[in-house]
């Protein structure tokens, strides 16, 4: 089987926090790129399995693999194509540098 390196491409990233936090979504709470977590059939009030935050404090990114959650401390990261996708904290520490 053949080896193969993942080319070195830059990426931008944004730490998330909270609603408003990326810059193309500007000031005021849910933006284009990161929306507020809304789904229905579970209770703002839950506690997240991944952060341990409870699920109104999250986002909601549209990615090209489909929907994901962004839990507050993930990284946003946009491609060269300007997709966008988040990242968890110790993911990005081990795959990124900064350039």
């Amino acid at each position: 089987m053949n080896k193969y390196i993942k080319k070195p491409i830059p990426v931008k990233a944004t730490r998330w926090w909270k609603n408003g936090d990326h810059p193309e979504d500007g000031n005021h709470g849910e933006g284009a790129v990161v929306r507020y977590y809304h789904y229905p059939v579970i209770d703002g009030a839950l506690v997240c399995c991944h952060c341990g935050d409870i699920m109104r404090n999250h986002g909601w990114i549209d990615t090209l693999e489909g929907g994901h959650i962004v839990c507050p401390g993930d990284w946003i990261l946009t491609g060269i194509r300007g997709e966008h996708w988040p990242v968890k904290p110790d993911t990005f520490a081990e795959t990124y540098d900064k350039v």
